[in-house]
């Protein structure tokens, strides 16, 4: 039971979608209505306020990296194996996925897997972020360094943790992140796909 409620806690903490709450506290428009319609840092960039996407970012990151780091010492506390601090990451992740309090209408999770991968291990995620900027820098499309990632995580898991169960909700994760960027795939290979830092368009475009 406690490992089911610190999931469920994980989860709700990963519900909370910083994209609509900061763009709403700066007022700013919903990151729902324009550019790709995702609620995620860098469609929030295409506001052209930084500051917002930047924050966006970190915050973002920051529930995953406190759903991991309250649920290690929870876990600590009563005796449960990584497994279970790796399962509330994976929480964390499904809420910005699926968020309960946003109509489960909510962002890819770039920045809440970052956060889940650096509070697990800090070689995982040193790793996997090296990797985002490397091919994000190199290309300018954040969906391909996402992509990328998603590939190399499980792999960086595998060899820097070494313990399957641990593993397997990383590479879950991955799943589900590559999946969510389905339609950046597609753009990508009809190069249609936004670089960073490209201006909104009006009018959202299908998510």
């Amino acid at each position: 039971m406690v490992g089911l409620g610190v999931a469920v806690l994980a989860y709700l903490l990963g519900s909370l979608s910083f994209a609509v709450i900061v763009s709403k506290a700066m007022r700013l428009d919903d990151p729902r209505s324009y550019g790709s319609g995702n609620p995620g840092a860098t469609n929030v960039l295409r506001s052209g306020n930084k500051a917002a996407a930047i924050l966006t970012l970190l915050l973002d990151a920051l529930k995953g990296v406190v759903a991991v780091l309250v649920a290690r010492a929870v876990c600590g506390r009563f005796g449960f194996g990584e497994v279970v601090v790796a399962l509330a990451g994976l929480a964390a992740f499904l809420g910005h996925l699926y968020p309960v309090f946003f109509r489960f209408e909510g962002g890819k999770g770039v920045a809440t897997a970052a956060g889940v991968l650096l509070a697990l291990n800090g070689w995982v995620g040193l790793a996997s972020l090296g990797t985002w900027l490397v091919i994000a820098f190199a290309t300018r499309y954040s969906s391909l360094a996402a992509l990328v990632t998603a590939l190399l995580a499980p792999a960086y898991a595998y060899f820097l943790i070494g313990d399957p169960q641990v593993v397997v909700p990383v590479a879950v994760m991955s799943v589900l992140l590559i999946w969510r960027h389905r339609s950046n795939i597609a753009k990508l290979l009809n190069g249609t796909e936004s670089k960073l830092g490209s201006k909104a368009k009006k009018a959202a475009e299908p998510s």
